[in-house]
């Protein structure tokens, strides 16, 4: 998965502003208690923080987009 994609994803999920937040602000579990922006920026691959996205939000994260 390309950034893009995943940054599409995140918006169509969550809004363009609540996107944004999600990224800079929400602390994951899954990501080792980083945000996903950190995430990113330590060269995690996308399409692991895209699982946990999918994982931490799964009731808003509709099934084709998992």
């Amino acid at each position: 998965m390309r950034r893009t994609d995943f940054y599409e994803r995140l918006t169509e999920v969550f809004g363009p502003t609540y996107a944004a937040s999600v990224a800079a602000d929400q602390v994951l579990p899954q990501l080792g208690g980083r945000t996903i922006d950190t995430a990113l920026a330590d060269g995690e691959e996308v399409h692991v923080i895209w699982r946990a996205v999918c994982d931490q939000y799964a009731e808003r994260v509709p099934g084709r987009l998992r």
